[in-house]
Formats: C-alpha cells, structure tokens, sequence
C-alpha cells in the first residue's frame, strides 16, 4: 500500500493545482495596497458614471485610464484589489504559493471591505467587477524593478458562480493584471488602517493613500495645493478642491494622520500619536529584548518596542500566536 500511494496510485487527481489558482482563505489578513497606485491616480473619484479619458504626466510616470461603455473604475471598486492583494500578500507571507488567478468568497469580500452584504452589496459588487474588467490602463510605471510601457485592463477576467434561480452569487473568479501581480511578488505593497474601507468620501480615501506613501512613519509631509490636487486625480477646480481638503481638516478623519494648512497653499500631513496604554500591547520576554540589543547595537531597544507596538496598533490589532517572534521579524525589516 505504500508504494502504491507513493506511486500516486490509489489517488484522486489532483484537479486544482495551486499553480493554476490561488485559493483566497486567509481571515483577518491586513488590508495592503499596491505602490503605483497609491502613488498616481489611477481611480475615479465620482460617485457618477465618470467616462473621462484621464491623462496623468508627473515626474517622467505617464498614465493613460481610458473607461469602457460602464464607466472608470472608482476608489470604492479598488477594495476588490486590495482584498486581493492583501490575500496574496498573508500568503505569501506564510509561504504559500500564489498565482494570477484567485478564487474567492463573495460574502468574506464584503465583510473585509465593510461594505453590505444585502442583495444590492452583490449587485454593486458585480458592478465594480465590470468597472475593473473594462477600465484600460497605459502606463511606464516601475514594478517588480522594470520599467515597460504596456497596456492592461485593472484585472484581465472575472467569474461569478451563483446559486440557481437568481440565488447570490457563492464564489468569484479574478485574474489579476500580469502588471500587478508582478507588484505583488515584488511586495511593493503597504499596509493600510482597517479603518480605510469607513471612509465615506473618496477624496478622503485617496488623500489617505498619499499620506500613507509619502508620509508613512515619517515626522511630516508638506505638499503644495497643486500637487495635491494633480496626485489626487480631482476633476474638482481649484477653488473647489483646496475647500474640500479645509473641510477634511475640520473632519479629521484620516485613520493614522492628521492634515493642516500651513500659509502659501500648503498643506501638512502628520502621523497621529500614538497613545500606548498599559496592558493594551503585546508584551515581549526580557531574552527578546536582549537578542534586540546584540542585532540593534547602538539603538534605543525600548523605543524600538513602543515603535512596533505603535505599528501594531495602527495596523488593527491583529491577534499575535508569538509576539516575541513578530517583534524580531518586524526589527529586522526595520534595520533592513
């Protein structure tokens, strides 16, 4: 029997390689997004039907979204990408294999991304998949570490598997872009704040996603109102625009930073302080702290620590089987 079952005989075959498909199943995996398109605007910010060919030339990256018949894809479609990537990601991650193509649960998209799970959150759903399939990017922006000039749809095919008799849909089939996947493999991707999919304007969500790439764990990022408004991708004016970020001053929603203005149309991104309180972090064996010291000589361990605490708590808390083990990962990262 044990040659047998060596041989591959007495086998069922194996009729889903994981070379074919990846098999989105990871609960609780952190939202990432790509680089490229936290970095350039690449998603529309109406709430309508937005046809525009959009056209974005910044520091020698040009971009070209050209929309199909349904429209440009929008910021609140993009969670589909980022619950993608965030999957590949946590698998990646562990280890696992990843491929172009994932399989995945309608109903765990839609909680991941805290959007509703009613008949009408399946039917926008469906509706961003069309936005995504049909919306064509040109672009000669860098990924993996290559710089092609080359055209793409935002994911290249999509399939819903639903329940006979206009039931829900049960599964989804994506393939994402050959572009982004290989930013994936390159982890050129960051980690974003649970609390991104609660923001309900798009403005503040693309706003974000620059605070989160030009500011990170920075002291501060200052950009004038024109840059601003080109990297955002506002069709707004001006006038309108810089209303809009004074009014998102005032809101003070952005998870992890805050925005001010300074006087000369310029405005200031910060990160938020983070208040660590006792008992609320993990906590880490004193021999931990020591291999910290010997691998950061020279580095202050204990703020090293509350840094990592801080990163955890902005990144949603996420439950930790061996925080001593995640501290010295996320160190090493940290020293690079």
């Amino acid at each position: 029997m044990g040659q047998a079952i060596a041989a591959g005989q007495g086998l069922l075959p194996d009729r889903h390689p994981t070379a074919d498909f990846f098999l989105c199943d990871i609960l609780g995996a952190l939202p990432k997004d790509d680089l490229a398109s936290m970095e350039h605007p690449m998603f529309s910010l109406s709430t309508r039907p937005d046809r525009r060919i959009l056209r974005y030339d910044h520091n020698g990256v040009a971009i070209t979204v050209t929309p199909s018949v349904k429209g440009l894809a929008t910021i609140f479609d993009k969670d589909i990408l980022i619950y993608c990537i965030s999957q590949l990601m946590a698998a990646l991650n562990a280890g696992r294999p990843v491929a172009r193509v994932l399989h995945l649960k309608a109903h765990d998209l839609l909680v991941a991304t805290n959007r509703e799970t009613s008949g009408d959150g399946y039917t926008r759903l469906r509706e961003a998949f069309e936005r995504l399939s049909g919306t064509r990017i040109t672009t000669n922006v860098v990924t993996g570490g290559e710089e092609v000039t080359t055209g793409f749809g935002m994911i290249e095919t999509w399939q819903i598997r639903r329940r006979s008799k206009g039931g829900r849909m049960i599964s989804v089939t994506v393939q994402l872009s050959e572009w982004l996947f290989r930013a994936v493999l390159a982890k050129s991707v960051l980690t974003l704040s649970r609390q991104y999919f609660r923001l309900r304007k798009p403005l503040e969500r693309r706003v974000y996603e620059l605070a989160r790439k030009h500011c990170g764990h920075q002291p501060e990022w200052r950009v004038s109102l024109e840059v601003l408004l080109k990297k955002s991708g506002s069709a707004s004016p001006r006038r309108v625009f810089r209303k809009m970020i004074r009014d998102m001053i005032v809101a003070d929603t952005l998870p992890d930073y805050t925005l001010s203005e300074e006087p000369g149309d310029i405005f200031r991104v910060c990160p938020r302080a983070v208040v660590i309180e006792p008992g609320t972090v993990p906590l880490l064996a004193e021999a931990t702290l020591d291999r910290a010291r010997t691998r950061a000589a020279g580095w202050d361990v204990h703020a090293l620590v509350a840094e990592w605490q801080g990163f955890w708590l902005r990144s949603g808390r996420r439950r930790l089987r061996n925080p001593d083990r995640a501290f010295l990962g996320w160190l090493e990262k940290r020293l690079g």
